[in-house]
């Protein structure tokens, strides 16, 4: 026989406490560049010499509802994404669970000093969104001649 004794089940107690550390933590990210639960497009950002590479996860967008702007140091993307096709007894279909998000959205990743909102291309491919920032000339590193 076993001396530990618990009123409650051991398996409630860690469930009760992982349920209240997620309630004290859900409002703010785990590190400054961390998206909220339910962000969308998910993103990848990263450098370059020549240029910022962002590539936000969009499938299932009319490229035309697609809309990249640059304000005030700010990348811009939004748009939105339509209902999945769905079957001819769609209006009968009770939905109780739906993961993929539907509706408008709009994302702003904030660019770094050097990115020059002047030199800006994107291109939708296979579900990606891959929006290339080129950056100053003045930021690019150059070699100093020593006399």
């Amino acid at each position: 026989m076993s001396d530990l004794f618990f009123g409650t089940s051991l398996f409630e107690d860690f469930n009760r406490l992982q349920n209240q550390m997620s309630s004290l933590l859900s409002g703010s990210p785990s590190s400054l560049r961390a998206a909220r639960a339910g962000t969308f497009p998910h993103i990848n950002m990263g450098v370059t010499d020549d240029s910022v590479e962002i590539v936000a996860f969009a499938p299932g967008i009319d490229p035309t509802q697609l809309n990249v702007t640059i304000e005030k140091g700010l990348l811009l993307i939004s748009g939105e994404r339509q209902n999945a096709a769905r079957s001819d007894n769609a209006e009968q279909t009770r939905t109780y669970a739906q993961e993929r998000f539907n509706g408008s959205f709009r994302r702003a990743i904030e660019l770094p000093r050097d990115a020059d909102p002047d030199k800006v291309q994107a291109r939708y491919a296979n579900g990606c969104l891959t929006v290339s920032v080129g950056k100053r000339e003045s930021s690019k590193p150059r070699a100093i001649a020593v006399q």
